[in-house]
């Protein structure tokens, strides 16, 4: 059975926040974690680890960098694996040099599809293994429904009668 990866989700915003966090969370392989604040996010990531965070630049009370920063040198953290993907309205040289210097793995610009962030995700968590149990449950399903057609096709309409005569 796959690993479970843990995200956490600290946007500019509760509502990008939610909207990002919702559509990470339609993915069968990613617990994620909403946050509201960076105080937050730290007491959860020290509870619990965390394996890739999202985080904000243009985040008022907790700029990517930041909070970047503040989380490298903390040892109360569950752990110190974890990645980085930052958002930014616009990549200027002070972002790739805030960046860089505080140890963040990928900048994003915004605005983006949540789809897309959903692909950068998985590719820096790694490759996901399909589950076999999706794909037998899908290959059971075409399996059973081409069975069910057939056995129509033989009465030679697609009318079924509920009623003996």
């Amino acid at each position: 059975m796959p690993q479970v990866k843990t995200i956490a989700v600290l946007a500019a915003n509760p509502a990008l926040t939610s909207i990002l966090a919702a559509m990470l969370a339609a993915h069968p392989g990613l617990r994620v974690r909403a946050f509201d604040s960076a105080i937050a996010l730290k007491a959860y990531m020290r509870l619990a680890p965390v394996d890739l965070l999202v985080a904000d630049f243009d985040c008022a009370t907790a700029p990517a960098a930041g909070l970047a920063d503040s989380l490298v040198g903390d040892p109360l953290l569950g752990t110190q694996n974890y990645q980085i993907i930052a958002l930014a309205n616009d990549v200027t040289e002070a972002v790739r040099n805030a960046a860089a210097e505080s140890g963040i793995d990928e900048v994003m610009v915004k605005p983006m599809s949540p789809k897309y962030l959903l692909e950068r995700v998985l590719a820096r968590l790694g490759p996901q293994p399909a589950s076999s149990f999706v794909g037998n449950a899908a290959a059971a399903l075409g399996t059973a429904r081409a069975t069910v057609m057939a056995g129509y096709a033989a009465r030679g309409d697609n009318v079924v009668p509920l009623f003996r005569s």
